[in-house]
């Protein structure tokens, strides 16, 4: 019998954010300086998760990598969001970089060391890892490095033969192009919900509508939620669209880690046994808060800073 706890396989990454005045990167001076606000942050997509599903209530724990530079600043800001963190400490890289360039409407252009959470590997993994979880959710970031892809297949299958459903984020789409779409959804059709934006639903597909993309994946893998942005989301089962909601009006700051926040949302729902209307509901919600702050994790106050919430560090 499966558990309910929320185990994410993903990146733990250390964000810099430039707020910056102009359109993208077109915004940026060449040969010159160009005035910007520019904060750090914890990130990374599958942590992003993690810490949204505990804010959201779920026991959310992750398995991940960080560098020998950040990696106990990254272990305490987990724990301090109240997600279990199981870290394997990179003695020779430096923990995941992102250089994330926001314009004036939230939308940010990236650029992307993937550090020591592109080395995850099957050292990393433990059948104990999935004790107490009811589901396994893959960041797809975690399969675009061969020692993350070995893993990959690794938990899924194991995840699958304990009776653990399974969900993943395809995650980057200039990641995703390059290891090829179709092999994408090979290696992973063992799960059962898939859960991209639009550009990865048509990329991952051909298609050229939400509707028609999201039936396809979800023939494919059983289920799919696709993040519509600022238009919602909408639900696909056995190919037949079985729930839609429209976008919430929020004033966007930072879309940085806005999917993220819509899958934890969506998950810890599921996992509570919502249908698929509240699921999509829950996650809508959870990605409207994530764009009226800077950085991709929720606000963590000090009253939610309780003995209860914080947990040891497992470095393996």
């Amino acid at each position: 019998m499966t558990g309910t706890g929320l185990l994410v396989i993903g990146d733990v990454v250390t964000d810099v954010l430039a707020l910056h005045e102009g359109p993208a990167l077109s915004g940026l001076a060449t040969g010159t300086d160009t005035a910007a606000d520019i904060v750090l942050r914890p990130g990374g997509s599958g942590a992003n998760t993690a810490s949204w599903a505990a804010h959201l209530g779920a026991d959310a724990r992750i398995l991940t990598r960080v560098g020998f530079d950040t990696g106990e600043w990254h272990a305490a800001e987990l724990r301090r969001g109240g997600v279990r963190p199981h870290i394997r400490v990179d003695p020779e890289r430096p923990t995941a970089v992102v250089i994330a360039m926001v314009d004036p409407t939230g939308e940010r252009s990236m650029l992307t060391n993937r550090g020591a959470g592109g080395h995850i590997g099957v050292d990393d993994w433990d059948t104990s890892l999935l004790d107490g979880v009811g589901l396994l959710h893959l960041s797809g970031y975690t399969l675009f490095a061969e020692p993350g892809l070995h893993l990959a297949r690794l938990a899924l299958s194991e995840a699958t033969g304990r009776g653990v459903a399974v969900s993943v984020d395809p995650s980057s789409t200039g990641f995703l192009r390059a290891f090829g779409p179709e092999r994408f959804v090979r290696e992973t059709v063992a799960a059962h919900l898939v859960i991209p934006n639009l550009d990865e639903a048509l990329l991952l597909t051909g298609e050229t509508s939400a509707e028609r993309a999201a039936g396809t994946l979800s023939r494919r893998y059983g289920a799919a939620a696709v993040k519509l942005g600022r238009h919602g989301a909408l639900m696909a089962r056995r190919g037949k669209l079985v729930a839609r909601v429209p976008g919430m009006a929020a004033e966007v700051v930072d879309s940085t880690g806005a999917g993220d926040a819509f899958a934890a949302g969506l998950l810890t729902a599921l996992l509570r046994g919502a249908d698929d209307e509240t699921a999509l509901d829950a996650g809508r919600r959870a990605g409207a808060e994530a764009v009226t702050a800077v950085g991709g994790r929720p606000r963590v106050l000090a009253s939610d800073v309780g003995a209860n919430r914080l947990y040891p560090l497992n470095t393996n």
